[in-house]
């Protein structure tokens, strides 16, 4: 009989423990649906994540000023030169010919000193001096000087004693002017005397056009 108790004890234990292991059964797949259901909604509130980790659009980079520049140059470098066609409409201008000019004839170097009106004037041929005003000369008539003191060359001088005989100076009038105006101002004191008075001087215009007949007087010769 205590056997047989023992037995029904141990069976009623067992059926006890065999009603109680399915609820743990359930239990595990209720953790398991749950486990299921976290990992879900893990995977879904995760995903916006990933699409807002998703790479935003990249934009280029603007290159530096000097970078541009570097290439500009490189690019008129490399740009090949265009030819230069001459244009088919345009005519080549005519080579102007230049007529070659004689040459002009040396100008004897030769100089002289002629005494005009008391004052010495050193003349050279083919320039003109202002003296004083020659009576009854007229504007383009021929003078001839004959008071010739002295004419020099480039390598015989002919100094008149006290003038070199025969020699005379060629000229023609080319202006009859005055000088500019000298003022006279006279003043005595205690006297109320003052006089102003302008004078201007009248002169002639000459220019020399040769120098003759001193070959046939003695010549001093410059040793060269």
């Amino acid at each position: 009989m205590a056997s047989s108790a023992t037995l029904s004890l141990l069976c009623s234990s067992f059926a006890s423990h065999c009603k109680i292991s399915p609820p743990a059964t359930t239990c595990l797949s209720q953790f398991n649906s749950n486990l299921t259901f976290l990992s879900l909604s893990s995977s879904s509130s995760s995903s916006p994540h990933k699409l807002s980790s998703s790479p935003r659009p990249t934009f280029p980079l603007l290159p530096k000023s000097s970078d541009i520049d570097s290439a500009v140059l490189e690019a008129e470098l490399q740009a090949p030169e265009p030819d230069a066609e001459p244009l088919a409409s345009e005519e080549p201008a005519p080579a102007l010919e230049l007529a070659e000019s004689e040459p002009a004839p040396k100008r004897e170097e030769i100089f002289a000193v002629v005494l005009i009106g008391g004052r010495q004037y050193i003349v050279i041929p083919g320039r003109y001096i202002y003296t004083q005003r020659l009576k009854g000369a007229k504007v383009n008539d021929k003078v001839v000087l004959n008071k010739v003191l002295l004419v020099g060359t480039k390598t015989t001088t002919y100094i008149g004693k006290p003038i070199v005989t025969n020699a005379a100076i060629h000229a023609i009038v080319e202006e009859q002017g005055l000088n500019d105006k000298v003022v006279v101002f006279k003043y005595k004191k205690k006297k109320n005397y003052r006089r102003n008075i302008g004078h201007r001087q009248p002169n002639s215009r000459i220019r020399i056009t040769a120098i003759t007949g001193y070959q046939d007087y003695p010549a001093v010769t410059l040793e060269s």
